[in-house]
């Protein structure tokens, strides 16, 4: 019996909420933020058309107004949690054609919105430049992990990972490295990755590498149709 009484008063509750949704009225005094942009392009009767009516135009541009400044402070946050703001405390130099390597960095950007420390450069773009890191050339990059601290101190092997790691609230990874017997077994470990990384990720041999960088460049010397943005 319950069931049936609660049944009823669903049906007869809902018969009254569609009875009102169908009064034109209604639709307008919603709250603004559930009214869209494009009821200009509704035709209504002209003797209930609301667009005619200057408070109706001041009600959507209040909205447009408001999608605007929403859409800018978004771009300003963003701005303010750039990964290479200017209060970077170290700069990573990465080869962005290692899709091993990618996977670290990926993860190492992702944490870095948070804090905002680590600058990212990709030693693989064409507009690397090796006068504004320390002037590591590509070569030399390559052939191990290097990464700049903010006064110019270049870091290399496992101590720029663990560099990297304590920017971002993950110093524990490789704590343990800064006693020496470990690091050192931790570098030789390292070495031998970073010296077969290409041929484990599928690539061809350094020499290959730096003829056709070497090519490119040739021909992109004098032309942007190069430049990767």
């Amino acid at each position: 019996m319950a069931m049936r009484v609660a049944a009823a008063y669903a049906a007869s509750s809902a018969s009254a909420t569609i009875a009102t949704l169908k009064k034109p009225s209604l639709l307008f005094s919603l709250p603004r933020h559930n009214l869209s942009p494009t009821f200009h392009n509704i035709i209504l009767p002209s003797h209930s058309n609301p667009i005619t009516k200057p408070g109706f135009q001041w009600h959507i541009r209040a909205i447009s107004e408001a999608a605007v400044e929403a859409a800018s402070s978004k771009k300003e946050g963003e701005d303010h949690q750039s990964p290479n703001n200017k209060d970077w405390k170290i700069k990573m130099l990465y080869d962005g054609d290692c899709p091993l390597c990618m996977r670290e960095v990926d993860m190492l950007r992702e944490r870095n919105k948070s804090y905002g420390t680590i600058k990212f450069v990709d030693i693989s773009s064409d507009d690397y430049s090796p006068e504004e890191n320390q002037n590591l050339d590509y070569e030399t990059v390559m052939g191990r992990i290097h990464a700049i601290l903010s006064d110019g101190t270049v870091v290399k092997d496992v101590e720029a990972f663990r560099r990297l790691y304590e920017q971002v609230g993950l110093g524990w990874v490789y704590a343990i490295t800064k006693y020496k017997p470990i690091g050192t077994i931790a570098d030789s470990i390292y070495g031998v990755w970073a010296k077969y990384r290409l041929q484990i990720t599928g690539r061809p041999p350094m020499e290959e590498i730096l003829e056709a960088r070497k090519k490119k460049g040739e021909v992109c010397k004098d032309s942007n149709a190069c430049k990767i943005y």
